[in-house]
């Protein structure tokens, strides 16, 4: 087997409430493969956005180690690390997050004129992920004139952009009815395998977890694989 693209070792995240601490993970590890898809699942409460936040370098564990590619992210500083989600990182989540005064073309394009792309060069692969995800009929309209499945749609192809290595998602067909959410996520496959992208996925949908590569379960901070 290849080298984990995104490995965590003996992951703990403890937070203070008052004179108590709150154990939310409890030595989790776990290794994601080049082009994997990987689900986590479990209940309410049970650490999975936190594990999400921190296998994005947006918190950080209380102790144990994360890396990418064998390198050590947990001991990058704050811009080496805001250079890395850049660069490696896509993000998408239950709410879509679109800037409603901009249209579905200029929200994929975002992330890539705030990089300093200029609008030329970032516009062809934003119109060319837009028809990714069968959305090129739709490239001029704003956000409120998009259906909710479509506004996924465009948050996808937006987390695309950058031509990322792993894709994170928060359970991003929750807010969407069963067949919104159904074409979100064969479309999401479908990108995953021609990219060769890594995806962990926050559900809890057991049905697509059950259509992943594999498939993971968080109970009270500790980790375990499902198949």
């Amino acid at each position: 087997m290849s080298e984990p693209i995104l490995q965590a070792i003996d992951l703990y995240k403890t937070y203070t409430s008052g004179v108590k601490e709150v154990g939310v993970l409890r030595g989790v590890d776990l290794a994601i493969q080049p082009g994997e898809m990987v689900a986590v699942i479990g209940a309410s409460g049970s650490g999975k956005t936190t594990l999400l936040q921190i296998l994005g370098t947006l918190a950080l564990p209380t102790s144990g180690q994360l890396l990418f590619k064998g390198s050590r992210l947990d001991q990058k500083n704050d811009k080496e690390l805001a250079d890395f989600r850049n660069r490696s990182l896509g993000f998408i989540f239950q709410f879509h997050h679109l800037l409603p005064e901009f249209s579905a073309l200029e929200n994929v394009m975002m992330p890539a004129l705030i990089s300093g792309m200029s609008r030329k060069k970032a516009e062809q692969p934003a119109r060319e992920l837009l028809a990714a995800v069968e959305l090129d009929h739709r490239e001029q309209h704003r956000v409120n004139e998009l259906s909710g499945g479509e506004q996924q749609r465009t948050a996808l192809a937006r987390s695309l952009i950058m031509q990322p290595e792993v894709l994170l998602a928060d359970e991003p067909t929750g807010n969407l009815d069963s067949r919104a959410g159904s074409l979100v996520f064969d479309l999401l496959q479908s990108i995953c395998k021609v990219r060769s992208l890594a995806v962990m996925m926050v559900t809890h949908n057991t049905l697509l977890a059950q259509r992943m590569d594999r498939s993971l379960t968080l109970n009270d901070g500790i980790i375990s694989d499902s198949g």
